[in-house]
């Protein structure tokens, strides 16, 4: 699995996923999808009645950050808190950078390798969703991500779009989550020759939740966090207002307009949209199935997903897509997660949604956000 971010040397990117917004007054909502967490009690009042928007580059998309800080911790504070997180997980993780932890690895010879702490935890956490979705997530497929052209080496050759079997067949015999060992006393990290590890699909996710923690730390416990259409919101604003914000609509799509409340909860997307390149007719979306060594092809547009973590969000999104718009729902409704899903059919485009997403409708429906 790979859903790989926005990147300078992209085949063709999209815009994020959500837009940071307002759902305006609730006599503009008719018609509108209200999403609403369940929030026992009042919630805290925010630390001051300033609300700071700061915003930059980081893994080749933008980050934006909507910040309630307390007394005596200026902008300038917060934007060093943030960019020290962001340029973290892009030293660790970044495949784009040769100097990163995980390019290191990548370009290792054979052998266990020692790696940092926060190196492993995230890797654990992949190896662990690995092994529930039945590798739709797989933090090994960094050489299929190279050859399909979504990773550092930049698109194909337009002479050779596609690879061919032989190609494939190569850079699955190096991937698998499956053939991935680790040595949990020496928190070491088998490199069995030519595996590249891909962090992708869950990097931005755990770039936000790293930002909400250290800002929470610092005493700004009200603040909505988004990098590349990942989104995290955390208390409320000085007006009692949560974050709202406004997840974009699949062209074409039968879905009314979606706000969602983001109190302490984490949403993400996945798009077949969202970077791509078509040939002979065809779109490939840089999605990838371990299971194929190929583009997912199973006709989902797009799958959201709402949870307290960003990471989990952003993991379980794309495993859905992998799983497809019949195991995907299956599987989400069995472990409750909050998702949607939008399937492009014969007959248009199909949406579906776990209960635990029509809860939150429900929600909306018997008490308005004030």
């Amino acid at each position: 699995m790979s859903d790989t971010p926005s990147s300078p040397r992209g085949s063709r990117a999209a815009p994020p996923s959500h837009t940071i917004g307002e759902p305006g007054p609730l006599s503009d909502r008719a018609g509108n999808r209200v999403l609403v967490p369940a929030i026992q009690g009042a919630p805290p009042r925010p630390p001051s009645d300033l609300i700071r928007t700061l915003g930059g580059l980081t893994m080749g998309t933008s980050w934006s950050a909507r910040v309630i800080a307390p007394p005596g911790v200026d902008e300038d504070a917060l934007r060093a808190a943030i960019e020290e997180e962001l340029a973290a997980v892009v030293a660790i993780f970044s495949p784009w950078e040769p100097s990163s932890e995980i390019s290191r690895f990548n370009a290792a010879p054979a052998g266990f390798w020692a790696v940092s702490q926060p190196f492993w935890d995230l890797l654990d956490a992949a190896m662990n969703l690995g092994d529930e979705t039945n590798g739709a997530v797989d933090p090994t497929l960094g050489a299929l991500v190279d050859l399909w052209g979504f990773g550092p080496p930049g698109p194909r050759s337009p002479l050779l779009p596609v690879p061919d079997d032989a190609e494939i067949t190569a850079a699955m015999a190096v991937s698998g989550w499956q053939k991935l060992r680790l040595n949990r006393d020496a928190r070491g990290v088998m490199q069995a020759g030519g595996m590249k590890l891909d962090f992708s699909g869950i990097a931005k996710g755990h770039a936000v939740d790293r930002v909400s923690d250290r800002l929470t730390a610092m005493g700004a416990t009200s603040h909505l966090i988004e990098i590349g259409g990942e989104l995290k919101g955390r208390g409320v604003k000085p007006d009692a207002q949560p974050w709202w914000v406004e997840i974009e609509r699949v062209e074409d799509s039968p879905a009314p307009r979606t706000v969602a409340a983001l109190f302490d909860l984490a949403v993400a997307t996945s798009g077949d949209y969202r970077r791509a390149f078509v040939h002979d007719g065809r779109l490939y979306p840089h999605t990838l199935d371990g299971s194929t060594g190929r583009p997912v092809d199973n006709n989902l547009a797009s799958v959201t997903v709402l949870h307290a973590s960003a990471m989990m969000a952003d993991a379980y999104a794309t495993a859905l897509t992998v799983m497809g718009p019949f195991d995907g729902p299956d599987y989400a409704e069995a472990v409750g997660l909050t998702a949607h899903f939008v399937e492009r059919t014969e007959r248009g485009l199909v949406e579906r949604m776990t209960p635990a997403f029509t809860a939150l409708m429900d929600d909306a429906e018997q008490g308005q956000p004030g």
